[in-house]
């Protein structure tokens, strides 16, 4: 398992769980981060924080801070 800030650009990962309050989690799983979502990072900005993710045919900007809060398992798909 892994934070989903650690995975680096080009790599999918899955959802496994959500460790932010209520609120920030509840608005995320709207977004498609629910357990067992197929998550992809797609770029980082140039300083290296936001990064953009692609899940659910979406792409979502995350600040490092939420991203770190996400964990994920890595799977070996091809992207």
């Amino acid at each position: 398992m892994h934070a989903l800030s650690e995975l680096p650009v080009g790599t999918a990962g899955v959802v496994d769980s959500l460790e932010l309050p209520d609120a920030v989690q509840h608005h995320l799983m709207h977004m498609g981060f629910v357990p067992e979502a197929r998550v992809v990072v797609v770029r980082r900005a140039p300083a290296g924080d936001p990064t953009v993710y692609s899940i659910d045919g979406f792409e979502i900007a995350l600040r490092r801070e939420t991203a770190r809060s996400i964990v994920v398992r890595t799977t070996t798909e091809e992207i």
